[in-house]
């Protein structure tokens, strides 16, 4: 079996604050975003794109059929197994840019690892499978895994994933051969799966769900720099290629009211602070050391259920990924330029309560329009400074406040994009 790197797949524990409280350290800021950017039209058509960007090469290895979209007829689970789904676009522990996926949520997490079935979307070929026997994260790092990753191709044009499958279907396996189930990596197939077919189950955490479309991008400004995961730049909203009523029934799941409810990954806005942005020298989303490849990220987004409020992910906080706000008076991402000069932020961690009232969310029922609220307490201070449209200056201080620091030091590095 081919041992590259599975991609990494955040849990949706650290998004909903289920276990240990220390792993709900996204952020928001105290007055709501005034100046949330639209996303240029959707569904812009790749002019070009090089093999290591697209779909039909990485995943099915120019063997694809079919052209366009199709109709999703089947839900990725039943509807009482699961509660609520998490919309594209959070941020949490290793995922510090935008997270291109959805999670299903279980109905019982303390439920036995194969409780719930996962069945195929539409009808379509899986053409990679991964298997994943380690944590990938900054969280948790001693906790052994036992996962697997499907792609799914619908037509040339149209994938679909799943990923955190606790096991997979015996009649996969078969075709597959056993040899997927021994250690860590991953391979390329051609399995053909019916729409509703059982491909797998999970149990006692999430389901990762993401729909790719090989004919669109998002509004990365450098695409190459994604090229470790480049179905990221093809993510597509599902509910579109839904039928009803499985559409209105899933968006009735969905914690995110907002357009779009699908949720965002993609913020860039050249010339700001908005948006991606990688360290110099480190391969960009690849990373160099690919133990800890989100290590030289960082994000400026806004939340993914509540987009009035600002987050600050990055992927080295004294030597750890973490996500925060700020706290007081800070400027948008979006309106910082070259002219801002130096910008600081106040770093705070948050949590998920219930619209205005600030009621705690329970993290297990369906809940519309949940707010961000900061927790308590200064967790350290950010500077930035964009040098040039695509060069920002930028400096961390772990566990300071505002009146202990003065400017950059020699420890300040610089980001790219």
């Amino acid at each position: 079996m081919k041992t590259t790197r599975i991609a990494a797949r955040g849990r949706v524990w650290a998004l909903l604050g289920i276990g240990v409280v220390l792993v709900s350290i996204a952020a928001c800021q105290s007055e709501p975003a005034k100046n949330v950017p639209p996303r240029p039209e959707d569904a812009a058509p790749v002019a070009r794109q090089g093999d290591s960007l697209d779909l039909t090469k990485v995943w099915s290895g120019g063997k694809c059929q079919g052209n366009g979209a199709v109709a999703f007829t089947h839900l990725p689970m039943a509807l009482e197994d699961f509660p609520f789904i998490l919309p594209y676009g959070a941020v949490t522990d290793a995922h510090v840019t935008p997270i291109d996926h959805m999670y299903v949520s279980p109905a019982d997490w303390s439920s036995a690892r194969d409780q719930y079935e996962v069945r195929a979307i539409a009808d379509g070929f899986i053409v990679k499978i991964g298997h994943r026997t380690g944590f990938v994260g900054d969280v948790r790092t001693d906790r052994v895994t036992d996962e697997y990753r499907l792609d799914i191709e619908h037509t040339c044009d149209l994938y679909s994933y799943f990923d955190l499958v606790a096991s997979l279907d015996e009649s996969i396996i078969r075709q597959a051969g056993a040899t997927i189930t021994e250690g860590q990596g991953s391979i390329g197939v051609r399995i053909p799966i019916k729409v509703g077919q059982l491909v797998g189950r999970i149990g006692g955490q999430t389901l990762d769900f993401g729909v790719y479309n090989n004919t669109k991008h998002l509004n990365f400004i450098i695409a190459e720099h994604y090229v470790l995961e480049p179905w990221k730049i093809h993510t597509d909203d599902p509910f579109p290629y839904l039928v009803e009523p499985l559409r209105s029934q899933l968006i009735a799941k969905n914690l995110r009211s907002v357009e779009p409810i699908a949720g965002r990954i993609d913020y860039d806005v050249d010339g700001t602070l908005l948006g991606n942005w990688f360290r110099e020298g480190t391969n960009g989303y690849g990373g160099i050391n690919q133990q800890r490849y989100w290590e030289g990220h960082l994000a400026f987004l806004y939340d993914h259920l509540d987009p009035s409020a600002i987050v600050i992910s990055l992927g080295d906080f004294g030597g750890v990924s973490r996500q925060f706000t700020t706290l007081g008076a800070a400027p948008d991402p979006n309106d910082v330029d070259v002219s801002a000069g130096l910008v600081r932020y106040t770093l705070a961690w948050y949590d998920h309560v219930v619209g205005e009232s600030g009621e705690p969310w329970d993290r297990t029922s369906v809940v519309k329009n949940l707010k961000v609220q900061p927790l308590d307490g200064i967790q350290g201070v950010a500077l930035f400074q964009l040098t040039g449209p695509r060069r920002l200056k930028a400096e961390v201080f772990p566990g300071k406040t505002p009146d202990q620091v003065s400017g950059f030091t020699e420890g300040a590095v610089f980001y790219e994009r």
